[in-house]
């Protein structure tokens, strides 16, 4: 059995750390989900009010009755928690034709055949070049910050890719042939987490934060390490 760490937990809540390639939610062909393993952990069951991708990592919020579901997926859909998202990149976004390096992505994504409205904020906190060990080849990286200002399907990885900043090991929107060359540096799976959660409670905002996962920690430390452009801070203001 999987065992998941609690960040928080009150009379309705939890908020979990699910690791990458754990799927949220069951069905036909899949096994281990976090809502079939989770109540294993804990004894009771529980109810999703939100979704994470299978391969991204981090802070999953879950009811423990229908009532609190309820509650907090209206609170979710009414904008009222905040969800804040760490990615490595390949390049910086292209916005109006320049390269930005804070701001919001607008525009529209499609779910289940639907077109829908999509803004995720953003802000690159670093930016590397890399030449890839063993081939003639350089990649620019980076490391953004992001908001969702909507909670479309796979919204994140979809307006990244629009903007010419795909995840770096998105095999489903991302950019292939960069993702095979980026092997090289050991990259084989989504550089996407969600990392930092602010929730209403008792009047209040509380925020929770977790640390980047080690896949995502490693990848930075080594395009730190190789990186050829010396100083890869971005000082420019949000």
């Amino acid at each position: 059995m999987k065992r998941f760490s609690i960040i928080f937990e009150n009379e309705e809540i939890l908020l979990v750390d699910k690791p990458a390639g754990v799927p949220v939610q069951g069905g036909a062909g899949i096994s281990h989900s976090l809502d079939a393993e989770l109540p294993l952990q804990l004894g009771y069951k529980v109810f999703l009010v939100h979704r994470l991708d299978k391969e991204t990592s981090g802070i999953l919020a879950v009811a423990k009755n229908a009532q609190a579901a309820a509650k907090w997926t209206r609170l979710i859909s009414g904008g009222k928690v905040k969800k804040e998202y760490a990615a490595v990149c390949f390049g910086v976004p292209v916005v109006d034709g320049k390269k930005c390096f804070s701001g919001v992505l607008e525009g529209t994504v499609e779910v289940h055949g639907k077109i829908q409205t999509a803004k995720t904020y953003f802000k690159v906190e670093s930016v590397f070049t890399v030449k890839i060990p063993g081939i003639d080849q350089k990649l620019e990286f980076s490391f953004l910050r992001l908001v969702l200002g909507t909670g479309r399907m796979h919204q994140i990885r979809i307006q990244l890719a629009h903007f010419s900043c795909p995840i770096a090991g998105d095999d489903r929107h991302g950019d292939f042939k960069k993702n095979k060359a980026a092997r090289a540096l050991g990259i084989r799976r989504l550089h996407l987490a969600s990392v930092r959660t602010t929730i209403p409670l008792d009047g209040l905002e509380r925020a929770f934060e977790i640390p980047l996962p080690p896949h995502i920690k490693n990848t930075l430390d080594e395009l730190g390490r190789l990186n050829e452009d010396g100083n890869s801070c971005i000082d420019e203001p949000v």
